[in-house]
C-alpha cells in the first residue's frame, strides 16, 4: 500500500492506495482497539446541536477581479437560501458523531494522516496521527472546542448526513464568508489581519522556521475566540481549511491553471498554518483544493442545509 505526500499550493495530497476508494475507509464501524485506546479522557459525546446562520439567498459578485488567477474572475452568481454553521465542527461535536455511529475516519483507516513537522520542517504522513491526536499518539488529545482536523472530506461528508445536513456549496461559503453582502471588504472581518496588535482570525506570523504566534495560537483554536463577522458567523478565515460541496475547478473565463478531477474538492478559509499565498489564502474570495481522501492536521469543515 503506496502512500505519499504531494505539496500544491501549500496544500498536502495524500493517497491510501493505487484505488480511490477503500473498502475499509468511510464506513459506519467500531474503530480497531489500538485507535480508541490512545485518548485516556475521550471527550463526552453529548454535545448540543450546533447553532446555524439563515441566508434569504440572492445575487452576489464572486470571485474577485484583483485576487490570484485561481479567483478570478469576479462573477455575478445567483444563491438561494440556505442555513450554515455558525462555527466550524469541533472535536466534540464529531467526537459525539463517532460515540453515535462508530465511524471510522479515513485517517485511521491509512494508518496516519498529514502533519507538517516543525522539526524536519517539512509534511510527513504521520503514523497514528487522526482527529483525536492531531499531532499523533505521543501528542496532546484534541481540544474539545477546537475545529476537528484529519478529516478528509468524504469523512466531513458522512458527518453531514448524519446531522442532517450537508456541505456547504462554494458559492454560499464565499456568500456567507461576506454577510450576504456585495460587500468589496478581502476578508470576512474587514481588511486587516489585524490592528494594533489585535488579531481578527487564528494565521500564521513569522517565517516556516521561526512561528512567532503573535495571535497567540500556533495550532488550532478554540472556534469564535476571535470573534464574529457582520452575519454572526465565526472562524470565516484562518483557523483550519473547511471542505466545500464542490469540484476544485476555475471559474468561466479564467484562465487559472487548474485541471478539473471530480476527486479534487474544493477547499475555504485558509488556516493555522502557513500557506505560500500569505493573507490571500484567507480572504473571502480565496480558494484552493484537495484530494477528497486527504486529511491534514490544518483541515476541517462546517455544515449547511437548505432554508426550510
Amino acid at each position: 500500500m503506496k502512500k505519499t505526500i504531494i505539496v500544491s499550493l501549500a496544500v498536502a495530497l495524500a493517497a491510501c492506495s493505487g484505488n480511490k476508494t477503500n473498502e475499509k475507509s468511510g464506513t459506519l464501524k467500531q474503530a480497531p482497539e489500538k485507535i480508541q485506546e490512545q485518548s485516556a479522557e475521550p471527550v463526552s459525546p453529548t454535545v448540543e446541536e450546533s447553532e446555524m446562520i439563515a441566508f434569504e439567498g440572492g445575487r452576489f459578485l464572486m470571485g474577485s477581479a484583483n485576487g490570484l488567477p485561481q479567483e478570478s474572475p469576479a462573477h455575478e452568481v445567483v444563491v438561494k437560501a440556505f442555513k450554515i454553521d455558525k462555527s466550524p465542527v469541533t472535536v466534540a461535536q464529531f467526537n459525539a458523531f463517532i460515540q453515535a455511529t462508530g465511524y471510522t475516519t479515513e485517517a485511521e483507516c491509512f494508518g496516519d494522516s498529514g502533519v507538517f513537522s516543525m522539526e524536519k520542517q517539512g509534511w510527513e504522513l504521520l503514523k497514528g496521527a487522526f482527529w483525536k491526536k492531531p499531532m499523533g499518539p505521543n501528542g496532546p488529545d484534541a481540544v474539545a472546542n477546537h475545529p476537528v482536523t484529519h478529516v478528509s472530506w468524504n469523512d466531513a461528508n458522512a458527518y453531514a448526513k448524519w446531522a442532517g445536513k450537508r456541505l456547504p456549496t462554494e458559492m454560499e461559503w464565499e456568500y456567507a464568508a461576506r454577510s450576504g453582502k456585495n460587500s468589496g471588504e478581502k476578508f470576512s472581518w474587514g481588511n486587516e489581519l489585524e490592528v494594533n496588535g489585535k488579531y481578527f482570525a487564528n494565521t500564521w506570523q513569522g517565517e516556516m522556521n521561526a512561528p512567532e504566534t503573535k495571535d497567540g495560537y500556533l495550532f488550532t483554536s478554540p472556534v469564535g475566540v476571535f470573534g464574529e463577522n457582520e452575519a454572526g458567523l465565526t472562524d470565516m478565515g484562518g483557523n483550519v481549511w473547511q471542505w466545500c460541496a464542490d469540484t476544485y475547478k476555475a471559474y468561466p473565463g479564467s484562465a487559472a491553471p487548474i485541471r478539473e478531477d471530480q476527486n479534487v474538492k474544493t477547499i475555504r478559509s485558509g488556516s493555522f498554518f502557513y500557506d505560500q499565498y500569505g493573507e490571500d489564502s484567507f480572504s473571502v474570495s480565496g480558494r484552493s483544493g484537495n484530494s477528497h481522501e486527504t486529511s491534514l492536521f490544518n483541515t476541517g469543515f462546517r455544515c449547511a442545509m437548505d432554508a426550510n
